[in-house]
């Protein structure tokens, strides 16, 4: 801890004289520090503005992971601004920031301001109380309700997608992290699975989030390790799972934070804000795992698990895989019911404009700026995240019971297995985006208790099938007539031929191609977000006025 500062020389006081003379009941006067004649920083609406000019000097701005700037930059954005401290010896004020040296790329770079030419002990009075009050006032601006110094607890899968995620991890992210004073503990994983065993013995207490860098299957793995633990429901809602994206879908990612980029989703998760997620459980046999992102059966699913040796393609291996399935036009029979919520496509849009508008409303009420950060004093993340609204009142318990049993069990009242003879895809989204390219469920929410069902015939043309793909780029593919759109809460899946060649898949992890039952728990999971919500921009004209409100106007 810093001692109190005594009177100090001439020299500094000249050096400081603008600190000792400002206002200090002037509010907008406290977010000013006048650091010399040459040197001023502001804190700005949206922005640190920095005034300097003084000839650079390789003491006063320096670079970390790449070359200093000839000058400190005229601003910085809050949302880059990763920590400002007094440094050690007491002689400078250190800004660390994440700067876009290139497209898609972050690097950490540091500002270096002279505070004195004395130690803190001989500087004048009331000086280091007031860089230190500014200094706080700075991070409260740069983090707004985001925690900060989360504890991490970081899992590296070094087979992820093309490989390199260790150098990923070291070279782009864990500066970033290691900037923003983040605690973390790393594990590199060396099998698949293996996460499944680490989150399930891990010490919850420890941590306030979770980081895989890997694909969508590490995550995957650490909910369902989460899930297996006695005291389920307070650690999925405890530990915040987030994902650094270093595989081929990296479809948590895009999600969260709007990108698959390693430095862009890690600043995210710096400035990331608690969000529920709602969480599927899916029973196969006596078997029970947790979904965070999709279920599927028909051509998704097999070109999902059936291009696993292409990794090495990166996102191409599904382009390549989706027509090599197309021309095959092959159905997959099964018997399916439905817990459906939401049958249509009017009424699944309306439903996402109502919860869209609230969370923006509730943002508002939280004093949200225009980047959706709340600019409230940082809370620790345990106590910020609301409790899912799944759980009982008692945390220990493990996951909640399922309301309509397993797929062992008789179906459930008013559920009728209804016939799908040319079934070409059956997929479940939990989230928009499955992968950078790839928005299928626009209309998904993080935490609106429901998931969205996409059905689609398989005997339809190749260039059907093509055309409909290529709506998912271009954001049509909600509207496509050739696509079933609906919010459900639960269903039941039974293929009719079961055959080895086909495949299920829950977060592009396969199982067997058997009968299957799912259902939604609201808010059961817990992960980090710029907003909270995803980032993706929902159904096309989703907030248009409807013809039935112009009617009402």
């Amino acid at each position: 801890m810093l001692s109190e500062p005594s009177a100090g020389s001439s020299q500094t006081t000249a050096l400081l004289q603008g600190i000792e003379s400002r206002p200090t009941n002037d509010s907008h006067s406290k977010d000013i520090l006048h650091l010399s004649h040459e040197v001023t920083l502001t804190l700005g609406k949206d922005a640190l503005l920095v005034e300097d000019k003084a000839p650079k000097k390789s003491s006063r701005t320096c670079g970390i992971g790449g070359s200093a700037p000839d000058r400190s930059p005229s601003f910085v954005a809050y949302y880059h601004i990763l920590w400002a401290e007094v440094a050690q010896d007491g002689r400078q004020l250190v800004i660390e920031f994440a700067e876009q040296t290139r497209v898609h790329y972050l690097a950490v770079r540091s500002l270096k301001f002279a505070i004195v030419p004395l130690p803190l002990e001989q500087a004048p009075d009331g000086i280091v109380s007031d860089i230190l009050l500014w200094v706080e006032r700075l991070l409260d601006r740069s983090y707004g309700s985001a925690a900060r110094r989360k504890r991490a607890w970081v899992l590296v899968n070094p087979h992820a997608g093309q490989g390199g995620a260790d150098k990923i991890w070291d070279k782009q992210v864990r500066p970033i992290f290691e900037a923003a004073r983040m605690p973390m503990t790393v594990v590199r994983t060396s099998y698949s699975g293996e996460a499944v065993n680490l989150a399930r013995d891990v010490n919850i207490d420890l941590y306030d989030i979770a980081i895989p860098c890997s694909g969508d299957g590490l995550p995957h793995e650490v909910f369902n390790g989460l899930a297996q633990r006695p005291d389920a429901r307070r650690a999925l809602s405890k530990i915040a799972v987030c994902h650094i994206p270093c595989g081929s879908g990296n479809a948590m990612s895009c999600n969260l934070y709007g990108t698959h980029r390693p430095t862009l989703a890690a600043l995210a998760i710096v400035k990331g804000i608690p969000t529920p997620l709602d969480l599927i459980s899916v029973t196969q046999g006596e078997k029970r795992i947790v979904s965070f992102l999709s279920q599927a059966l028909g051509m998704i699913a097999d070109l999902d698990i059936t291009t696993e040796h292409l990794r090495w393609m990166g996102p191409s291996r599904f382009t390549y895989g989706f027509l090599m399935l197309a021309m095959q036009r092959k159905v997959y029979p099964c018997d399916i019911a439905i817990k459906v919520e939401i049958e249509h496509k009017d009424g699944v849009k309306e439903h996402y404009r109502q919860q869209i508008t609230q969370a923006g409303s509730d943002g508002d009420e939280m004093g949200l700026n225009n980047s959706g950060i709340a600019r409230a004093q940082s809370q620790p993340l345990s106590s910020s995240s609301p409790p899912p609204s799944s759980m009982s009142s008692d945390n220990g318990q493990g996951l909640p019971p399922l309301k309509y049993g397993t797929v062992m069990d008789k179906l459930p009242d008013g559920w009728e297995l209804i016939p799908h003879e040319k079934l070409g895809t059956f997929y479940c989204g939990n989230m928009a985006y499955m992968a950078p390219d790839a928005n299928f469920f626009s209309a998904a929410l993080a935490n609106d208790g429901l998931i969205d069902l996409i059905i689609s015939n398989g005997d339809i043309s190749p260039l059907k099938a093509i055309s409909l793909q290529l709506s998912v780029d271009s954001g049509h593919f909600f509207d496509n007539p050739l696509v079933t759109y609906r919010k459900v809460s639960a269903y039941r899946i039974i293929p009719r031929n079961p055959d080895s060649s086909c495949c299920i898949s829950i977060d592009g992890e396969a199982i067997p191609f058997e009968p299957f039952q799912a259902e939604v728990h609201q808010g059961l999971g817990l992960t980090l977000s710029k907003k909270g919500v995803f980032e993706a921009p929902g159904p096309r004209n989703w907030d248009s006025v409807t013809n039935s409100e112009r009617l009402r106007a």
